[in-house]
């Protein structure tokens, strides 16, 4: 399950920026996952609290945004929505494609406590995240 290392290398860069901004917790985080990035939403929410465990981002929710599929055609020059196991053109039909969205894995947003005085703060940032699996 290389779900559990995505979710480790995702609560480095959380604790990271957690650091940086002198949190006290992290109370939720944003990633947005195609479904060609080869990970299972579902193993990630598993492996989430397990990798989060001991951590600033303990008790943090995870919120995963399902990207689609998207192709440029190199016939006629269209961008079409298409399904993970269809990567023909939706205009035309070609095989003659290009993939422009679909295979990533984004950290995308992270909520913070900084104090009790301030609050929440809303800190965005994506970014390819890079999990050796």
């Amino acid at each position: 399950m290389h779900e559990l290392a995505i979710c480790q290398a995702l609560i480095t860069q959380v604790t990271d920026l957690a650091d940086e901004r002198s949190a006290t917790s992290v109370s939720d985080i944003f990633v947005s996952v195609g479904p060609l990035s080869g990970v299972e939403s579902a193993l990630l929410e598993n492996a989430f609290p397990i990798a989060a465990a001991g951590t600033v981002a303990a008790g943090a929710e995870l919120h995963i945004d399902s990207l689609p599929v998207i192709v440029h055609c190199k016939d006629c020059d269209a961008e079409s929505k298409v399904s993970a196991n269809r990567l023909l053109c939706a205009q035309c039909g070609t095989w003659k494609t290009r993939l422009v969205s679909g295979d990533e894995l984004l950290l995308t947003r992270v909520e913070l406590e900084i104090d009790e005085h301030t609050g929440h703060r809303d800190l965005s940032r994506a970014g390819e995240l890079a999990a050796e699996g």
